[in-house]
């Protein structure tokens, strides 16, 4: 087997195209919604140690084996940790547009660092009382695949409106994305995604990473030169210029043959 991890605010609809190119290679793919995602439960809980501890449950339930990991955008960053933190159960790891660029925020003064943080603090539990009942705004297939449009620009009104009939329920008022309304971007904790970057060096499985060049609002906007210092020995880096964040569903042939190559076939 092997395991696909999708990014924030999408599902595992997301490799609907893409994961059934690498089973026809032989492999069992194995994908899941993250926790207040698609079909997977809301909680009370969302931060980067509680996505980890579910893909660890997830590949537990899959095989004691090692197996390749591949994630998209968040995903590929998850898949990392997991790399990282359990080398011994993982073989090979694919980051679709999922590594961070290294630049981080200007640096501020103790004083004022603690008092954004506060900001920061209140309005994050401010948010949480005032969704505690919300649910999310109702619509057509293709009301909701218009909004998803803003965030998408690049994916075609079909392709959309699909995703909506996958990480969508119909309600007697409408259609709704079945994303819990706690989650939003960004966020405070003692994560930072530059510090992915950081670790990579040390990364013991072998690795395989895809850019992709055109900007889109979900993507981390990294570049070649960002990424390039920090990959271990032997890592392999593709570049796609007229692609943008969602590369395996604007090129999966591509995308599911250049994985194939670097895993190899069943």
């Amino acid at each position: 087997p092997l395991l696909l991890a999708h990014g924030g605010f999408d599902f595992a609809g997301t490799f609907d195209v893409f994961a059934p190119m690498l089973a026809d290679a032989g492999w069992r793919v194995v994908s899941w919604d993250h926790r207040g995602h698609g079909d997977s439960d809301h909680v009370h809980l969302y931060n980067w140690s509680a996505d980890t501890r579910d893909a660890l449950a997830v590949l537990d339930s899959t095989t004691r084996e090692p197996v390749p990991v591949i994630g998209h955008s968040k995903g590929g960053g998850l898949m990392l940790q997991l790399s990282e933190a359990c080398p011994h159960r993982v073989t090979h790891y694919v980051s679709i547009d999922g590594l961070p660029t290294p630049h981080p925020h200007p640096d501020v003064a103790d004083h004022e660092r603690t008092r954004l943080l506060g900001k920061e603090l209140d309005d994050w539990l401010g948010h949480r009382r005032r969704i505690a009942t919300a649910v999310r705004k109702p619509g057509t297939i293709e009301d909701l695949a218009k909004r998803r449009q803003r965030m998408n620009p690049r994916l075609s009104d079909e392709w959309l409106q699909y995703l909506v009939t996958v990480g969508g329920r119909e309600d007697a008022d409408g259609w709704r994305w079945k994303i819990d309304p706690a989650l939003r971007f960004g966020g405070f904790g003692p994560h930072r995604p530059q510090w992915t970057l950081a670790r990579l060096p040390c990364l013991s499985p072998k690795m395989l990473a895809f850019l992709g060049m055109q900007p889109e609002p979900m993507g981390w906007g990294a570049r070649p030169a960002d990424i390039e210092p920090f990959l271990p020995a032997g890592a392999r880096l593709e570049v796609f210029e007229d692609v943008g964040h969602f590369v395996h569903i604007e090129r999966p042939r591509d995308v599911a043959d250049v994985v194939l190559d670097f895993i190899g076939r069943r």
